[in-house]
Formats: structure tokens, C-alpha cells, sequence
């Protein structure tokens, strides 16, 4: 009997994938474990291995293919001894991918159609529909009591009275003369309806915030997979995760001769190339780390369960990618040398830019750091990366003028700035947290204790 071979989820929240290439071609044999296509998520570009031996019956879904659910059938496969012109014509035939939004800021202007006239009002103007017109008009009505008392009776729609009162107040003249006929009524206006209890920005179609720009004035550039997931996820995070802020000042004077001492002693190879080179972002992994297990109380994920009190502290590092950025983990950073952490952090960046790493290597972690230093930021909030309940905003280490012992001294300073998950870390608890981790980047010695 043949068997579908079907679009595989790479990750937990993989929900579709992009057929990249295909390794075979319809004839081919395969075996258990080869390498049969490439699959882009929206962080990699996995190989696809096959669980069975048999021949390519038929390719369903052609390579370049994107936005393929999972566990779509991609491709048909037979044993041997079976009909693969028979499996190839029973096989399933791929579904046309959803239409795109068109990227023609002319099209999006004109793709809807005309909005249908808002009809006569009937209610009375305290109900529902009336507030929502009068919303609809982005105004407020002024009226006197009585006027809205009479509009009330009369089942008068205030938003659509025009005022004869000082400064276009309504009063009890304008709902006569509207209820006669005989006074001014404003037009009603047609306005998509916002969603029930959402702000009007956040309400607004796609239509209608092109149109509050010039056409011709900007590019529409459609958003990838990997945009998407960022929105959704950091999204997510800032509505569920009760977020605060904890920032410190932390004098990097003795880390910067550290690493200075330490680089410049690195053995080298034959061609001069030192076997690794410290950065400023290694210290603070690694003083996370070991921060991370001096307060285990804060090396923790909230679940609706439990919590989950993790034994070692996986160190995720923000990486900035084209479109988007990713956070690569340092395992077990916290029994890990500096330099074992700057070359296996380089070895991450340098494959999550080619986006080449597997789901392990970027998904779960305990903490996370992202350093916006090099940028030259002062300092910043970072927002967390679920189920992780804390991340921590570097800064730029700059010289200031600080006090010591009634003093006025030029110090290398950098801010701090963790982010808490206050569901799984109080405020205390984070304070000793980032205490901790000053404690060990401005004595860099303790880290090795």
C-alpha cells in the first residue's frame, strides 16, 4: 500500500512550513534516514530524513513551495514490488496556497468595495447603536440635558443633529426642528466597525491604514514567516506575562582588564590565530549563569500547573537576523569556561545567521540576554521569551563621572535592565537576582570560585 509522506512540525509551534528543495526526484529509491527535501521554518532550514525505504512514487507539492501545513501530504512513496504509476495517479493533488495580499499599495486601496451607506437611525440615542455612531463620527456630541432627554424620547440620533447652542451645542430647538424636518442633519458617515472592546488603531483594517497615506509615498513589503512569528510571540508575551523592570549601574572596570589579560594570553596556532577572543557579552552570559544558580528561586518557568525549577541555566543570546532576530542557548553556561562560551557563541551566531540551527539549539532556555551596547544604547527594556521568566538588557559600557570615597572619579560604567515574569519572580526576588549577577560582572575572579 503506498504511503503519504507528509509535511513534518520541526518545532512545537510549527504550524506550516516552506518546501524549500527537494533531494529526490519521482523514481528515485530511498532508504531509512536519507535525505530526501529542505524544510524552512521561520528560524531554519531543516533537512528532512525518511522514516521508510521504498521508491518516489510522485511529488505532490513541488519545491519551492511555501506557507505547506503540517502534516499535509508533500510527496507519495511505494514498497517494493508496488505500482508507482497507480500510486502516482490515486496519489492526492496539492492545494492551491492562500492568495497573498497584494503588495500593489493600488490594489490594497482598491481592493474592497465601496462601503455600503450606514442606514437611518431608528434607535434611541442612549442604546448601543446610537453611542457607536456617534463614536463612528471620532467626536464627541455636545448637547444640553434636555436635548439628549428629548432625543432619548423621540428616538432622535444626536450625532447626526447639527447644534444652534454656543459652540454647536445641541439644545432642545435642534431635536423640534429635527423631529419636524426642519433642522440640518449631518450625513451619516460609513466606518468599519471596531471590534468589541479593541482601540481604534488596533481595530483598523489593512484598507484603512493605507489610506491614511499619499499613494506612491511608501513601499509594501509582505510580511516572511519568521516577521510574523516575532509579532505573534512578543505579542503574546507583552499581553500575558506581567512584566517589571529591574535596572542596575555596574562598574566594568575590572572585567575590561580581565579580558584584556585573557586575550592577549591566548595560545595561537600556526598561522597567528588566537584559539578564542573574549567579549564583554561572554562575561555576562557567564555571570548570568552562575547568578542563575546562586538564586535558584529565580531559575524558574511559570506554568498553570507548577513551577518548573530548572537545574542548570541555559543562556539564550539574542541574535539580530535581516527582518528579525533569533536567541541561540548556551547549555549548562553556568559550568562552562569563558572561552568554551565565546567560541561555541560565535559557532551559534554564525549558524543562526545562515539559518542552520535545529529546533533545540534556539527553543526553551532559562533566561535570555540581549545586548544592545555595540548600538551604543544607554539602556533599554528587553520584553521576555516565554516560558523563560526573566531576560536581561545590556548597555553600552561607557566612562562616567561617579563618586568614590567623596571623590570625583571616571569609572566604565554599564546599565542593566532585567525584565521579570512577575507571576514566577517578585520583586524582591528579582533584586537579589540582579544583585547577584553586579556582584559577579564587577569581580569577574568570583565567577570561577
Amino acid at each position: 500500500m503506498p504511503t503519504n509522506i507528509l509535511m513534518p512540525a520541526l518545532s512545537p509551534t510549527m504550524e506550516k512550513g516552506n518546501l524549500a528543495k527537494w533531494l529526490k526526484k519521482e523514481g528515485d529509491k530511498v532508504k531509512s534516514g536519507d535525505v530526501i527535501a529542505e524544510i524552512e521554518t521561520d528560524k531554519a532550514t531543516m533537512e528532512y530524513e525518511a522514516v521508510d525505504e521504498g521508491t518516489i512514487a510522485k511529488i505532490v507539492v513541488p519545491e519551492g513551495t511555501q506557507d505547506v501545513a503540517v502534516n499535509a501530504v508533500i510527496a507519495v512513496m511505494v514498497a517494493e514490488g508496488e505500482d508507482a504509476k497507480a500510486a502516482s495517479a490515486a496519489a492526492p493533488t496539492a492545494k492551491a496556497p492562500e492568495k497573498k495580499a497584494e503588495t500593489k499599495p493600488e490594489a490594497k486601496a482598491e481592493a474592497k468595495s465601496e462601503p455600503k451607506p450606514a442606514p437611518q437611525a431608528s434607535a434611541p440615542a442612549s442604546t448601543p447603536a446610537a453611542k457607536s455612531a456617534a463614536a463612528d463620527h471620532g467626536a464627541r456630541v455636545f448637547a444640553s440635558p434636555l436635548a439628549k432627554r428629548l432625543a432619548k424620547e423621540g428616538g432622535v440620533d444626536l450625532s447626526r443633529v447639527s447644534g444652534s447652542g454656543p459652540h454647536g451645542r445641541i439644545i432642545a430647538r435642534d431635536i423640534d426642528d429635527a423631529k419636524s424636518g426642519k433642522g440640518a442633519m449631518k450625513p451619516a458617515v460609513a466606518q468599519a466597525p471596531a471590534a468589541a472592546g479593541a482601540p481604534v488603531a488596533a481595530s483598523m483594517s489593512d484598507k484603512q491604514i493605507l489610506g491614511l497615506y499619499e499613494e506612491g509615498s511608501y513601499e509594501l513589503v509582505p510580511h516572511d514567516g519568521m516577521r510574523r512569528t516575532i509579532a505573534q510571540r512578543l505579542t503574546a508575551s507583552t499581553q500575558t506575562v506581567p512584566h517589571f523592570y529591574l535596572t542596575m549601574d555596574c562598574n566594568i572596570g575590572k572585567l575590561l582588564t580581565a579580558r584584556e589579560e585573557i586575550n592577549a594570553s591566548a595560545p595561537k596556532d600556526k598561522d597567528g590565530k588566537p584559539a578564542y577572543k573574549l567579549s564583554v557579552n561572554d562575561f555576562v552570559i557567564k555571570a548570568l549563569a552562575v547568578a542563575l544558580q546562586r538564586v535558584p528561586e529565580a531559575n524558574v518557568s511559570w506554568t498553570e500547573g507548577g513551577m518548573l525549577k530548572h537545574k542548570h541555566s541555559d543562556i539564550g543570546v539574542a541574535v539580530a537576523l535581516p527582518g528579525g532576530l533569533i536567541t541561540p542557548i548556551i547549555r549548562q553556561a553556568e559550568l562552562k569556561s569563558l572561552s568554551v562560551i565565546a567560541n561555541e557563541g560565535k559557532d551559534l551566531i554564525a549558524r543562526a545567521r545562515g539559518k542552520k540551527l535545529k529546533p533545540h539549539e534556539y527553543q526553551g532556555g532559562t533566561s535570555s540576554v540581549s545586548n544592545l551596547g555595540m548600538y551604543g544604547i544607554k539602556d533599554f527594556t528587553a520584553v521576555i521569551n516565554p516560558p523563560q521568566s526573566t531576560i536581561l538588557a545590556v548597555g553600552a559600557g561607557e566612562e562616567r563621572a561617579i563618586v568614590k570615597n567623596g571623590q570625583i572619579v571616571p569609572a566604565h560604567i554599564m546599565s542593566v535592565t532585567l525584565s521579570c515574569d512577575h507571576r514566577s519572580v517578585d520583586g524582591a526576588l528579582g533584586a537579589e537576582l540582579i544583585g547577584a549577577f553586579k556582584k559577579l560582572i564587577e569581580n569577574p575572579v568570583m565567577m570561577i570560585v
